[in-house]
């Protein structure tokens, strides 16, 4: 009788313990199909990224810092040398009076989306440049070089595509 009960004890604590064990086979279960639909996951992301270059998982921050658009949707604070007030023409001089309005900021030289004009163009990357000069160390070129390259420009308007066309292009390469 003893035996008895103390097999019928055992099997109760083998029974009891079934459960725990079904839920720990089920966890494994389930961790292993969550292991398997990542690395699905994470291999069709790859093939898309592949595909079509994109970078994947790893941010990569797109250049744009030194963009005329950046600095017309003030995300930084202006250098404090030019304030985003300040007008072309006392920024730029009395050549820069002559082309454009006297009461221009350059805040709407930033943001200018007007006619395309080379003069145009070139007020707005060179406004850009300039805060660039200001506000990043390795900028190629000093807010003087800036300036004294503006007032070159508008002498004509093929310079002004030439000025235009390299502050584009050390405003683009520019972190």
């Amino acid at each position: 009788m003893v035996c008895l009960k103390r097999s019928l004890f055992e099997n109760e604590i083998s029974v009891s313990q079934i459960p725990n064990t079904a839920k720990k086979m089920e966890r494994k279960k389930l961790s292993r199909l969550g292991l398997v639909l990542s690395l699905l996951f994470f291999t069709a992301s790859e093939t898309a990224a592949a595909q079509n270059k994109l970078p994947g998982f790893l941010f990569t921050r797109t250049r744009g810092r030194c963009t005329p658009q950046f600095w017309s949707k003030r995300r930084e604070e202006w250098p404090r040398m030019v304030p985003h007030t300040s007008t072309v023409s006392k920024v730029f001089g009395s050549r820069a009076f002559e082309r454009y309005r006297s009461d221009l900021t350059l805040l709407e030289a930033t943001a200018r989306i007007d006619k395309q004009s080379p003069f145009s163009k070139l007020l707005k990357q060179a406004s850009a440049a300039l805060l660039n000069s200001y506000a990043r160390d390795k900028f190629p070129y000093s807010p003087w070089q800036v300036k004294t390259l503006v007032i070159q420009g508008l002498v004509s308007e093929e310079s002004a595509i030439l000025v235009a066309k390299r502050f584009s292009i050390a405003n683009q390469a520019c972190n």
